[in-house]
């Protein structure tokens, strides 16, 4: 009788834990949505084919471009789902409402220069999302996504914008504060493909035509507070 009492205590206990176990793990499933600021830094890169004046060749065109740092904030919605006891996997979309500063950029043919800035605007982030617990109640997990942004560029009060797609990256944690309540904190990098303009006209009674390709790598680190519905 003793051996079955210890051996319902144990079964007891084993009980609780799983119970326990299985707790930890709902307390970041399902919809959840959370505010974020940071610092972000944008790293662009500016090239050119060349200026080809029709009949007569083409002249290298030199580019550059400087980085830009600034504060930025971030508007998060998703959904974590359980595939196993160890795993989460969740789907997202998240928002910048923040413009980025301006950067400067400047191109030209030997001395004549066009000079111009740059600046980041609405960009998004839609992404997956594997997570694993953390004890009873943390979670780490990473981001693999699909970005975009707009980039304004002003040369002379004349002003035009170039949409910029790509992937992103990222890993981050959070933590239960109480209840629903959580803080997170988490790094990002975005990769924006290469972006082609074409330009032609007429100076001096010589055509010419020439293209300009864009792209740009973000860094960024957040950290702020979401609510686990």
């Amino acid at each position: 009788m003793k051996r079955l009492g210890i051996y319902t205590v144990v079964a007891g206990l084993l009980s609780v834990g799983s119970i326990a176990t299985a707790n930890a793990q709902s307390k970041f499933e399902g919809a959840y949505g959370q505010l974020g600021i940071g610092y972000e830094n944008i790293t662009p890169t500016f090239n050119s084919s060349g200026l080809n004046i029709v009949g007569v060749g083409t002249a290298p065109i030199s580019t550059n471009v400087s980085s830009q740092g600034s504060v930025m904030g971030v508007v998060t919605i998703g959904y974590m789902a359980p595939i196993t006891k160890d795993f989460l996997l969740g789907i997202g979309a998240e928002y910048n409402p923040f413009n980025s500063q301006s950067g400067n950029y400047n191109y030209g043919v030997g001395n004549v220069r066009v000079n111009g800035t740059y600046q980041s605007q609405n960009q998004y982030n839609i992404f997956l999302s594997p997570a694993t617990p953390v004890g009873t109640d943390g979670l780490l997990y990473g981001k693999v996504g699909y970005t975009g942004t707009s980039v304004k560029a002003t040369e002379g009060g004349t002003s035009n914008t170039q949409n910029l797609t790509g992937y992103s990256l990222g890993l981050g944690y959070k933590q239960i504060i109480q209840g629903g309540l959580y803080g997170f904190g988490e790094l990002n990098y975005m990769s924006y493909s290469n972006n082609t303009n074409s330009y032609s006209g007429v100076a001096g009674g010589y055509a010419y035509n020439y293209s300009m390709t864009s792209s740009a790598n973000v860094f960024n680190a957040v950290v702020g507070i979401g609510y686990k519905f």
